[in-house]
C-alpha cells in the first residue's frame, strides 16, 4: 500500500472543505498511528558470518588455525565427489573466452571467481565465496563447576553421601 505524507492528507481535505474539526482530529490521529509504527521499526539486521565447526574429540586436526569454505552437493551424492567437481567447473571455467584471459589455478581462486553457473552444471553450490575460520572442538559440554546443570543437583548429592 502507498504511503502518502500526512501534510498532504490534510491538503486534500482542506481543497475539499472538510470541517476544521474533522480536519484536526484526523490529523492528530495520523500523527499518532506515524509515531507507533516509528517505534515498531526493527533495528537493522545483524551482519552474520559462516564458521565451519568441526568435532575432533581425539585431537587428530592440528592446532593451528585453518580456512575452508562452505559448499553444497545435492543429497544423493558422496561428499568424496566435491573437490572432483570443482576441478571440473574450474576446467569448463578455463575453456570460456574469460577463463582463458585469466585462467583459475588453485581451488580458492576457482571458489571466488569461477561463475556460479559453472558451479551449477557439476551440482555444486558455493555458500562462501571467501574462506571462513575452521574451528575444532572435542565435542564435550563442561560440567557446571557447582557440580551439575540444576539448581537442586548439589543438595541432592550431599544426601546420598
Amino acid at each position: 500500500m502507498p504511503k502518502i505524507e500526512i501534510n498532504q492528507v490534510a491538503e486534500i481535505l482542506k481543497r475539499n472543505k472538510a470541517d476544521p474539526s474533522l480536519l484536526r482530529a484526523v490529523v492528530e490521529e495520523m500523527n499518532l498511528l506515524a509515531r507507533a509504527a516509528q517505534e515498531d521499526e526493527k533495528p537493522p539486521a545483524v551482519k552474520k558470518q559462516f564458521v565451519i565447526l568441526v568435532s575432533d574429540p581425539d585431537g587428530h586436526f592440528p592446532k593451528h588455525d585453518f580456512a575452508g569454505w562452505v559448499l553444497q552437493i545435492p543429497d544423493t551424492e558422496s561428499p568424496v565427489t566435491t573437490v572432483e567437481r570443482v576441478i571440473r567447473a574450474s576446467y569448463e571455467f578455463n575453456a570460456t573466452k574469460k577463463g582463458r584471459l585469466l585462467p583459475v589455478k588453485t581451488v580458492g581462486e576457482a571458489i571466488e571467481n569461477v561463475p556460479a553457473k559453472h558451479f551449477k552444471e557439476t551440482e555444486v553450490w558455493v555458500k562462501t565465496k571467501t574462506p571462513v575460520l575452521v574451528l575444532t572442538t572435542d565435542n564435550l559440554i563442561p560440567k557446571d563447576k557447582t557440580g551439575g546443570g540444576r539448581a537442586g543437583d548439589a543438595d541432592e548429592d550431599e544426601d546420598d553421601e
